[in-house]
Parts: C-alpha cells; structure tokens; sequence
C-alpha cells in the first residue's frame, strides 16, 4: 500500500511514553495527516523537479520597486494564480538584469505550489529542441506536451532573430495553449506603444 510514512509514524507513536492522553481516534488522525503531508510533499517536490526552474525563487523574496514597474498588490495578486486558473498570460519585459527571470521562476514556483504543471525554458534551447523534434519525427508529441503545461515559461523571448521556421513553431506552442494554458514571457524587447 506503499504508506512508509504512516508506519515510520507509527514506530514513532508505539516508543512514546504511555502518558500520553490522546484517544485512538486522534492517533489514526495523526498516522493519516502524516502520511497525506508527505504525499503532497513528494508531488510538489515531483513538480519542481519537472518544472525545470532555473533558480530557487519564491514571490516573497521579490523586491518590489515602483521604479522596476512592480508594486506589492501586483506581485500579492500573480502570486495567487489566479491568472493561472483564468488562463492569461504574464509578460515581463525589462533590461539584462532587472530580475525577469527571477520573477518568472517564483512564480512558475507559486504555481507548483498551488498544484499546477509548470516549465522553464529559454528559447534558444526551446528552438533546438523543437528543430531536433522535427528532425526525429516526434514534433506533434513535443508539442502536446507543451500545451498540456499549466504555465510554460519562455525566458530570454526573442533574445535572437528568428527564421521562419521558428516563428512557426512559436505561433504552434502559442496557438495551442491559447485560452486553455498560461504561458509567461520574458523579454529585452521593448513592446510597441
């Protein structure tokens, strides 16, 4: 039944002193809340290994600066997720250095937290792989894969030129994950008023 926890937990319960006054009903209650805990731990745990996080961030080590264009209602608002469950998309845009990329990884790390799929992934290597997938035949696969993630980080978008091919393939991962998926982009490259 593979509930190490519970009977590392029960070992645990059998060696304490018998003036313990808790009744069986709060030991079993116990036993389970430990086992659940170190199940949500390991999924969550499981989720960030996936993700694929370039740095270890999390949304309250954010500096929030008005200058920097983020303020702390914003932050505590992304950090819900509720973008996530709403499908929309975050675009951070700045200079090399202003902490794109961290805000990026804390929260695709909030999004683990609260149970969603997520992914970190520069674009060049996202280039490479998606042109190693068309050359081995499995690039409707790699492309599934990409729309069935709850938010898709694409860091660094648009660093270089891009050939028709690749731009293509981003309209593909965009077009599918169009209103179904969260996607957050980072980029240098000022947005036109």
């Amino acid at each position: 039944m593979k509930l190490r926890t519970l009977a590392a937990a029960l070992r645990e319960m059998a060696q304490m002193p018998p003036d313990n006054h808790l009744s069986f009903e709060e030991k079993i209650g116990m036993l389970v809340e430990r086992e659940w805990t170190e199940r949500d731990n390991r999924k969550l745990a499981q989720r960030v290994k996936q993700a694929r996080l370039s740095l270890r961030a999390s949304p309250e080590q954010i500096i929030c600066d008005p200058a920097r264009g983020l303020d702390k209602p914003v932050l505590r608002e992304l950090s819900s997720c509720h973008w996530v469950r709403a499908h929309h998309n975050v675009i951070a845009v700045g200079a090399t250095g202003i902490g794109k990329s961290f805000l990026a990884n804390a929260l695709a790390q909030a999004a683990c937290h609260q149970g969603f799929r997520a992914l970190f992934t520069r674009m060049p290597r996202l280039l490479e792989e998606l042109a190693m997938a068309r050359a081995s035949a499995t690039y409707a696969a790699t492309l599934a894969k990409l729309a069935k993630i709850d938010v898709l980080v694409l860091d660094d978008f648009l660093l270089a030129p891009t050939t028709d091919t690749e731009r293509r393939d981003l309209l593909e991962i965009l077009e599918d994950r169009y209103d179904r998926s969260s996607t957050i982009i980072t980029t240098q490259m000022p947005t036109k008023s």
